[in-house]
């Protein structure tokens, strides 16, 4: 499984148990389906990792303003 946004995919490493013994292991990635619907009305259905999931729920982020009341 790959997030289609940031393209992050599952890896391998070991499980270790008390001994230290190890076993092979895949380690996947935190996917979740979602509908995302674009400016035109079309909708796609996409594989999004956790991470990315949570920012592109967040709303967008406010302008700081300076002390002389500039803008950056």
């Amino acid at each position: 499984m790959r997030c289609e946004m940031c393209l992050k995919s599952g890896m391998y490493g070991n499980r270790r148990s008390h001994s230290m013994r190890a076993t092979k292991h895949r380690f996947k990635t935190n996917t979740h389906k979602m509908t995302i619907t674009d400016k035109d009305g079309n909708t796609t259905r996409v594989k999004l990792c956790t991470r990315c999931l949570r920012t592109t729920m967040k709303p967008p982020r406010k302008k700081k303003s300076t002390a002389r009341g500039l803008i950056l």
